[in-house]
């Protein structure tokens, strides 16, 4: 028997993502749908008609489950064990919605921003800090809550550059400083986003927030779990600049760094990058990518429409590594930023959180 999950903002470009990558999941069924009032009561084919923006048709099983109001919690009791939250709302709202669902025994597995900074909810990348989830306990204590608890996932630019570089933070080579370039595709604007007037034949050089969330959010998954709290990385520095280009989906990273006393090699790194593997992978997730950094040595590669599927779209892609003038090294990542940035990257949080026992299967 499956696990039954439910998606809150299930209308919207994430969910609708969920829907889809959730179809023939081994472990979880789509139980529950919720959404904004307006989308309420109506069952869910009918409201995404029009906007449906998945490739192929609403899941069968889907097609037919009426969509409730994602502010009345009490209807997702006993309909679903946990929830993926994609909700579009004021980061205020959001936070104490999420925190009423995990006040009712439903755990949250969250693709929002408004819970990040919370000092007791993790913030999950699984091949980089899996052991941050032991905060839940803390967490749990805190509210007095008995299953319910929130954990996140971090934003989708992130993910484009951070596994290659904890790949060599592990093995001992500290990072003191780094410059990152985002070019950072349309779809991470939502539907219908940003209009195509501003993006046919342009580039706009400023996403709200997102240089912001690319130069803390690394700190905190970097960071050092002690007793009841996360304490950031203080010992590297990130300088971002974010950028919306005219490609559909796959946010590209060209980063610059600088390492400390020790300085690997080229040879050393491309090893590094080609021998990673973490948790995921040797729990055997069923969103894990086998091979999480892969590594292209064509001079123009890589690429979004080429390389953005690569291991089912979950893996991180890098090539151009190369010596850099100013810093170090430097190099191009490139990762999926609606599967493994968003919707993916929640689905391997929460097998990870099953795995792990947070989540009772």
């Amino acid at each position: 028997m499956k696990i039954p999950v439910g998606i809150l903002g299930a209308t919207g470009m994430v969910g609708q993502n969920y829907i889809r990558l959730l179809e023939n999941h081994p472990w979880f069924e789509v139980s529950y749908v919720a959404a904004s009032p307006r989308s309420a009561g109506e069952n869910y084919s009918g409201a995404v008609a029009g906007r449906w923006q998945m490739p192929g048709p609403v899941p069968e099983n889907v097609r037919n489950l009426i969509v409730k109001d994602a502010n009345h919690v009490t209807d997702a009791i006993g309909k679903c064990r946990f929830v993926f939250s994609a909700l579009e709302m004021n980061q205020a709202a959001i936070r104490e919605l999420e925190n009423e669902y995990a006040a009712n025994d439903i755990a949250v597995v969250s693709n929002c921003s408004a819970h990040r900074h919370t000092k007791d909810v993790p913030m999950l990348i699984p091949e980089i800090n899996p052991d941050h989830i032991r905060l839940i306990a803390v967490q749990r204590k805190h509210h007095g809550w008995k299953k319910g608890f929130v954990a996140v996932k971090p934003n989708c630019s992130v993910q484009s550059y951070l596994t290659p570089v904890y790949a060599l933070m592990q093995a001992g080579f500290s990072v003191r400083r780094l410059i990152v370039t985002m070019l950072q595709a349309v779809s991470g604007g939502g539907y219908p986003g940003v209009a195509s007037l501003d993006m046919v034949d342009n580039i706009v050089p400023f996403i709200p927030g997102e240089e912001e969330k690319s130069e803390i959010e690394p700190l905190k998954i970097l960071g050092t779990l002690q007793n009841d709290r996360i304490i950031p990385m203080n010992s590297m520095k990130i300088s971002a600049h974010c950028n919306r280009v005219p490609v559909v989906d796959g946010h590209t990273a060209c980063v610059s760094l600088e390492f400390g006393k020790k300085k690997p090699a080229l040879e050393k790194i491309l090893q590094l990058w080609s021998e990673f593997k973490s948790l995921p992978q040797e729990l055997k997730l069923p969103f894990a990518p086998r091979q999480p950094i892969i590594y292209l040595s064509e001079n123009d590669r890589p690429q979004p429409r080429k390389d953005r599927d690569n291991e089912k779209a979950m893996a991180v892609t890098v090539g151009r590594l190369r010596p850099c003038n100013v810093f170090d090294i430097r190099f191009v990542g490139l990762s999926h930023n609606t599967v493994r940035g968003a919707a993916g990257g929640g689905i391997l949080n929460a097998e990870l959180l099953v795995k792990k026992g947070y989540i009772e299967p």
